[in-house]
């Protein structure tokens, strides 16, 4: 009996250490069940809503969001062109599907691998992609999560470039909308490529899967993503006006469901909340003496358009002041020189808070005006 006893504690103490090397190796894997979504002002950056928005999630086809991005990335920088060609490696044919189906050495143009993307959601031509950019898929993906961490996605790691399963591959529903965001800014004329239902490819036509498109007003934009351990992901943008919402479903458990809790949660965004922009950049919200300069007074406001998402309705009871980091201001003053804050106050609270900048430069003064200044601010300590 003793021998049996030996022998079933080594092998239970063999099957730990399996199950602990399992977790080094592959990272622990991120809980399945729990569904979570987040709905961003895409302008503001308000976050309106979110459950579960920083639980690690599988991303599935949404992977290709970073894919693209750096094909943006590479076409913006003029290393690549929407004409330039992308060779099918032996393994990125193989990869299973969603696929367009290629042989090993054949060949598509950049541009149409972003619609194979954007509407078939195709992993060979995704892996292809990354072996293109990269030198390898493995090469890519850590250039993916590289990229991820400098747009401030903090919590996904890239191990593909296609989103095909991967217990090490792992985001969340606030990164993929930060993504989302930094895909529209800083290419506002490659993200109408999202905007696509369909493509022709061979002389067949190849549809879309984001059925929100050409279905609920304002869509227009930008990828759905799917696999067992996943679940079934949305990623969804949507404009009304100077609004514009972007909204991440993750871990649904229908196809359309996913779409019903986007549509859900865009609608109720825009029902309830509006953006505004109270102070456009270079226009003076407010002036302050300005002490030993060529100038007496500092022309102070922002230096990026003020977007704010506030209650529908509101925008009457908005208020803003501001507050300076010093009591004066002395020259040198450069142009966007941070000098303060500008609160905005709803209802007597502060809801948002922006750096109050300088507008124009002023230079030091010279020395006749310097001194005349001097006695001016000692009268002004002295008397106030």
């Amino acid at each position: 009996m003793s021998g049996k006893i030996r022998r079933g504690t080594a092998e239970a103490w063999l099957f730990a250490l399996a199950f602990f090397c399992a977790i080094l190796t592959f990272g622990a894997a991120p809980a399945q069940a729990r569904y979570a979504h987040i709905v961003i002002d895409a302008n503001s950056g308000k976050v309106l809503d979110s459950q579960n928005a920083d639980q690690l999630k599988y991303p599935a086809s949404l992977t290709k969001m970073m894919t693209m991005y750096m094909l943006f990335e590479g076409m913006k920088s003029g290393r690549i062109n929407k004409d330039t060609r992308i060779p099918i490696s032996s393994y990125a044919a193989a990869r299973p599907p969603t696929k367009i189906g290629f042989k090993p050495g054949q060949t598509i143009r950049v541009e149409d691998a972003i619609l194979a993307m954007v509407t078939k959601s195709a992993n060979d031509v995704a892996t292809a992609s990354g072996e293109f950019l990269g030198g390898s898929e493995e090469r890519f993906a850590q250039m993916m999560t590289a990229k991820a961490r400098r747009l401030g996605m903090a919590n996904t790691t890239f191990r593909n470039a296609s989103g095909l399963p991967n217990m090490s591959q792992v985001t969340t529903a606030r990164d993929m909308a930060i993504l989302s965001i930094a895909l529209r800014q800083h290419f506002p004329q490659e993200f109408s490529y999202f905007s696509r239902r369909s493509f022709v490819f061979r002389g067949q036509t190849i549809n879309g899967h984001n059925r929100l498109l050409g279905r609920v007003e304002g869509v227009d934009g930008i990828k759905t993503g799917h696999t067992d351990r996943a679940g079934y992901n949305l990623v969804a943008s949507a404009t009304e006006g100077q609004m514009r919402l972007i909204s991440a479903v993750m871990g649904g458990r229908t196809f359309k469901g996913r779409e019903t809790e986007s549509k859900k949660l865009l609608t109720w965004g825009f029902r309830f909340f509006e953006t505004v922009s109270p102070l456009k950049a270079g226009k003076e919200f407010a002036s302050e003496p300005a002490w030993f300069g060529d100038s007496d007074r500092a022309s102070l406001g922002v230096d990026k358009d003020v977007y704010l998402t506030i209650p529908r309705g509101r925008m009457k009871d908005l208020k803003a002041s501001y507050v300076l980091n010093s009591s004066e201001l002395h020259a040198p003053l450069q142009k966007n020189q941070v000098v303060g804050s500008i609160n905005f106050q709803l209802d007597g609270k502060t809801i948002e808070q922006r750096p109050l900048v300088v507008l124009q430069e002023i230079p030091e003064g010279n020395f006749f005006g310097k001194i005349i200044d001097y006695i001016k601010l000692m009268f002004h300590h002295w008397f106030g």
